[in-house]
């Protein structure tokens, strides 16, 4: 299982604090960010936003350990949280933590899937039913794994992967350590055929309900056809009697 690598964004101090700060900062083609943490007072920083986008077009953003380096000084840091734009999309501004190699941690870990061809249940046409994209964990900042593996080799259908089924590296805890919770499981593609099923019912009785309306419909104008003779020949009773 690869650890996290550490990458290097170079960043600079900015003077200004506060919302009207944060603009002046954006203004200028840079985004915003802070570090604090480890007892330290924050720093005011910004970053290049092609370095951030960069970093962002990498996995697991909120897992790698960064060196942001800022006028020959080096903050080994975590990103712990981004805000975005609500029209771009963009990041505005970035909280990093300061950190050690052994600070401990609580992060969201992404999970993969792998042999999913060597699942027997999977083949003979289950379907992969994804209970957890991500598990809690609890670790040093320096052996926060990228991603967690799961191995889909041998299930059946109705099979389950438990996260006492993941080979964590050493050092890592799951955060929920009570019980051994589920991460995935083979369903049998029952769900399928019975919408597909129900669709098939739904469509029959709606030709059925089609078919009873036209019935109902012609005997309705048959009804309709014969009332103008007995109109006609009401009349003629009236002048008779």
């Amino acid at each position: 299982m690869a650890e996290t690598n550490t990458n290097t964004i170079v960043a600079e101090p900015r003077e200004l604090s506060g919302k009207g700060g944060a603009r002046t900062t954006r203004r200028a083609g840079r985004v915003p960010a802070v570090i604090y943490g480890n007892k330290q007072d924050p720093v005011l920083i910004s970053v290049d936003p092609r370095a951030l986008h960069r970093e962002l077009c990498k996995p697991a953003f909120f897992t790698r350990m960064f060196d942001l380096k800022v006028k020959g000084e080096t903050h080994r840091v975590l990103a712990r949280e981004m805000q975005l734009d609500p029209v771009t999309d963009t990041p505005i501004h970035v909280d990093f933590l300061r950190v050690s190699a052994e600070t401990q941690i609580h992060v969201a870990v992404p999970v993969r899937f792998e042999n999913e061809e060597l699942s027997p249940g999977l083949k003979r046409g289950g379907v992969l039913n994804i209970v957890r994209h991500e598990i809690e964990v609890i670790c040093a900042a320096g052996k926060i794994p990228s991603v967690l593996v799961i191995d889909l080799t041998g299930l059946e259908i109705g099979d389950s992967a438990h996260i006492n089924m993941v080979d964590l590296p050493e050092g890592v805890q799951p955060a929920i350590a009570d019980r051994d919770f589920t991460i995935a499981s083979v369903a049998a593609p029952t769900v399928v055929r019975e919408e597909a099923a129900e669709e098939q019912a739904a469509l029959a009785a709606a030709e059925l309900e089609e078919e009873e309306a036209e019935a109902v419909e012609g005997e309705v104008e048959g009804e309709e056809a014969e009332a103008p003779a007995e109109a006609e020949e009401a009349p003629e009773e009236t002048t008779k009697s």
